[in-house]
């Protein structure tokens, strides 16, 4: 990782892995995992040279404002009250670090893998924001369901070399009786969820709120296990701009408290850990906090940006078992220590939404 200066905030460069290295099985990067998701690391790393890449992400991300900027009474027709807004078109729903309705951005939830994850009623019914069916607009934006499922595919199968050489690297910290397998894991879940953000242009870029660091999106931890992300796209009346910012984008607190801007390129993937994996690995793989930056100052208004995340997930029926080790959501009861993933969800979402399903 690099650092360089910028105001009080250091800018560092991810970790990062060229596809042709991470698709041999044969190579050991624990040496770069360590790196980028152990105890020390910012809990994110890239991927560069990834075949296709770069066209299905523009593909996908310039639908986003058509689809944000489709009539509210088409986009109320892709809402799903019941998936607590888990499923199709989400805006206004969620609860941001203040506890009111984030306004700023409008999200599409899918599962890019699989259109209808279960046939089990008892299952779609205790696990609705994991085990309902897609939503997809074939008649207003008929390119969105491609585009999604092709994008959100490649991002998988990167993600599962990604997680075989996690799972090398956790082998030889840990007993291999006590080790979970994650290739193994995400290989088997059904609950895969991509997620489709559009960041709506700021009308009033110069108030104090715009200038804090978490503006764009508040300070979480994803709660699954590893998290997908493109760089975004940003525009302006339809048409793809640079970000006139510099100190806008992603920043991460790392274990020992300090917050640092996190770059990487736009034809990189990066993958971050969730706070399932840390659990999964007793630790030896780290989950951080992180947050988005909205751009500052007058050529930021009527800026709107696009960006994709693909969250892989264990199984909803895949119990989790919290070690000492590691600290997570000190408020949620976690029943003896040992509940599954979509018990986990469930309480989360307790947290972030108002409605109930």
């Amino acid at each position: 990782m690099s650092l360089s200066s910028e105001s009080s905030v250091p800018t560092v460069r991810t970790v990062t892995l060229s596809y042709s290295e991470l698709k041999d099985s044969s190579i050991d990067l624990s040496a770069k995992i360590e790196q980028g998701f152990g105890p020390n690391g910012l809990g994110i790393l890239t991927v560069k040279d990834v075949p296709g890449y770069s066209a299905l992400r523009q593909n996908l991300l310039r639908l986003a404002p058509k689809l944000a900027g489709l009539p509210e009474e088409l986009k109320r027709e892709l809402e799903d009250s019941h998936s607590r807004y888990n499923f199709g078109w989400s805006h206004g729903k969620e609860k941001l670090e203040s506890g009111k309705l984030d306004m700023l951005k409008g999200s599409y939830y899918a599962n890019p893998l699989q259109d209808v994850p279960t046939s089990d009623s008892s299952e779609m019914q205790r696990y609705p924001w994991y085990c309902g069916s897609n939503i997809w607009p074939r008649n207003s934006l008929p390119e969105l369901e491609g585009a999604f499922k092709a994008l959100g595919k490649l991002m998988f199968e990167v993600g599962l070399m990604v997680a075989y050489h996690c799972d090398l690297y956790v082998s030889k910290g840990t007993k291999q009786h006590e080790m979970q397998n994650l290739e193994n894991i995400l290989l088997g879940s059904r609950c895969h969820k991509g997620r489709l953000l559009y960041y709506f242009p700021a009308q009033d870029t110069t108030t104090q709120n715009s200038d804090s660091i978490s503006s764009w999106c508040g300070w979480h931890t994803d709660h699954g296990s590893l998290t997908g992300l493109t760089r975004a796209i940003f525009s302006r009346n339809s048409v793809e701009v640079p970000c006139p910012d510099p100190a806008s984008g992603l920043y991460i607190r790392t274990r020992s408290g300090q917050v640092v801007k996190v770059v990487y390129g736009e034809d990189e993937i990066a993958y971050q850990i969730g706070e399932t994996t840390a659990i999964l690995s007793r630790g030896y793989l780290c989950a951080t906090p992180h947050c988005v930056r909205a751009p500052h100052g007058e050529e930021a208004r009527g800026l709107e940006r696009s960006t994709f995340a693909l969250f892989m997930q264990p199984d909803w029926d895949q119990k989790l078992t919290f070690p000492k080790e590691v600290t997570i959501h000190e408020h949620v009861p976690l029943s003896n220590g040992v509940l599954t993933f979509g018990e986990y969800t469930e309480k989360l979402l307790n947290i972030y939404y108002d409605t109930k399903p």
